[in-house]
């Protein structure tokens, strides 16, 4: 008897212990490694309620001094951070080193919410979703730069040009103004595509791609063939990123001796020079950090595949031959201000997404500090009274940041104890490869310290797939400069493109003079 009440005893101890992490008030915290990187100092004032208050009246005041920038915007930069979910910003800064910390968009005036879902799905990819930010038209799944009357794979209803929708960047162009894009991913890739392609498949990046899809390369233009001979494509000052096999020939073998991927035996980097030399155009073609680095003043266009796939994650990077996104971004920017009529610039951080995709978190966290860096040098080297930069994601991705980790902690450890005593992280996916079943012993698998800490660690996730998906969260817009307070509220994400335009004075719907009455 007195046995079975000792047993009763713990019991309720071992549920009580567990259970109050649940109750706010009495939840202690899991010993977590500690990552603080604030002063103790700061760690002080931060007790004080004076801290708090002085802090909420410094946020007031700058709202109260805020002035609003009614200029035209002579130049437009779209920052798209791919997959840049509202946790992964979070979990970013703790990554960066605390809490606190504000990446260097957060700094920006004005914020609004945008609505991502597309025609036929909640969830969006990027090319439905990069139709809508850059065409101002909603579209269908796996669709760039066509209406939402478009099937998938329907070379006809594509082919039809009543259902093409022209992007922003052509809006420049018609205007008289430079054009550029740069991304860390293939520039054939759903996110840029949709600056300059029209196309039923996403997955249409080369003739080859075309044909494995059992479709004739001749009515289905690819994507890369319509970078180089589309109206829009054919007249950008700048493309840096990546996916150079799409542009070449299988039976050639590029600088780095990788083979090319097209079958039509066609060079579309060399056509791509030779279109520009017919036009007289000063133009270059590079490869690697050195060629960027070294492009001659007087350069009006620029190709630059710097891998022959996606660039590597910067982790992953050598920096001898493969330029940053920062790197690339500074350069566009200081090609397109030569002889500045104005300028529409889309940078992309395209590989926070595919490492999402992989589960792989702290590529991921990583990528975003990479895409903040790149921000803030186009605050540096731009004036915020004529450039506009937008800054915004294209669609969520499945991580959390979830638990009662302490203040300081590893955003890679644990966050608390399951009612099964086991640990859990403080990152998780919904669904992914990070999937890891319970053992024979019915225990729920729990990852080592040593395991949290490497590059390729997949975070654990609910539900086993090869890649983990997007998520339908709405996700967020930053903006600063001319026009910037027109970016507020919640908006459908197709809004983007046409308040750039108006911004501007580029677009087809409002002119320059309504603007000026109406702010």
């Amino acid at each position: 008897m007195l046995l079975n009440l000792i047993c009763v005893f713990l019991l309720c101890f071992f549920i009580d212990g567990v259970w109050s992490q649940f109750e706010g008030d009495d939840f202690e915290p899991y010993p977590n490694n500690k990552a603080s990187h604030r002063p103790t100092q700061e760690i002080f004032e931060e007790y004080e309620i004076d801290y708090w208050r002085k802090n909420a009246l410094n946020a007031i005041n700058e709202r109260l001094h805020r002035k609003i920038n009614k200029n035209v915007a002579k130049n437009v930069i779209l920052f798209l951070g791919d997959g840049m979910s509202f946790p992964t910003i979070s979990a970013a800064r703790v990554f960066m080193g605390g809490e606190e910390k504000k990446l260097a968009f957060e700094k920006f005036p004005h914020t609004a919410i945008s609505k991502t879902y597309c025609v036929d799905h909640q969830t969006p990819d990027s090319a439905c979703s990069a139709t809508a930010y850059l065409c101002g038209v909603k579209a269908k799944l796996g669709t760039i730069g066509v209406g939402p009357a478009v099937v998938k794979q329907n070379c006809t209803l594509m082919n039809k040009k009543e259902n093409h929708v022209d992007s922003i960047a052509r809006w420049f162009q018609i205007k008289g103004k430079k054009t550029g894009l740069v991304t860390t991913t293939r520039v054939t890739h759903a996110s840029p595509a949709a600056i300059y392609a029209h196309t039923a498949a996403r997955q249409w990046e080369s003739d080859t791609n075309v044909l494995n899809y059992k479709e004739d390369p001749k009515m289905c233009e690819d994507i890369a063939h319509q970078l180089v001979h589309g109206d829009t494509g054919g007249n950008l000052n700048v493309v840096f990123g990546g996916g150079r096999r799409m542009f070449l020939p299988k039976e050639f073998t590029d600088e780095e001796g990788e083979a090319g991927y097209r079958s039509d035996r066609v060079n579309l980097v060399e056509e791509w020079k030779n279109l520009r030399k017919d036009r007289g155009d000063v133009c270059e073609y590079v490869w690697n950090s050195t060629g960027l680095a070294n492009l001659a003043d007087d350069t009006e266009y620029v190709l630059g595949l710097f891998d022959t796939n996606h660039l590597p994650y910067n982790l992953e990077r050598n920096k001898t031959k493969t330029p940053s996104l920062v790197e690339m971004t500074e350069s566009a920017i200081r090609l397109l201000q030569k002889k500045n009529k104005g300028f529409f610039l889309f940078v992309e951080g395209g590989k926070i997404d595919l490492a999402h995709h992989e589960s792989w978190a702290r590529k991921a966290l990583d990528e975003t500090l990479e895409f903040s860096k790149a921000i803030q040098k186009a605050v540096d080297i731009t004036n915020e009274k004529d450039t506009l930069i937008l800054v915004t994601a294209d669609h969520a991705h499945t991580m959390s940041m979830s638990g009662h980790a302490e203040r300081g902690s590893d955003v890679f450890g644990y966050a608390g104890l399951g009612i099964d005593a086991i640990p859990y992280p403080i990152l998780n996916y919904a669904n992914g490869a990070g999937y890891k079943p319970y053992a024979e012993d019915g225990k729920r698998y729990l990852p080592s310290r040593e395991e949290l800490k490497k590059l390729d660690y997949r975070v654990p996730s609910n539900v086993p797939l090869r890649f983990e998906t997007h998520g339908a969260d709405d996700v967020p817009i930053y903006a600063r400069g001319p026009m910037s307070h027109l970016f507020s509220g919640v908006m459908e994400e197709n809004v983007i493109p046409h308040l750039l335009g108006v911004a501007a004075c580029v677009s087809n719907d409002i002119n320059c003079d309504e603007v000026d009455k109406l702010a």
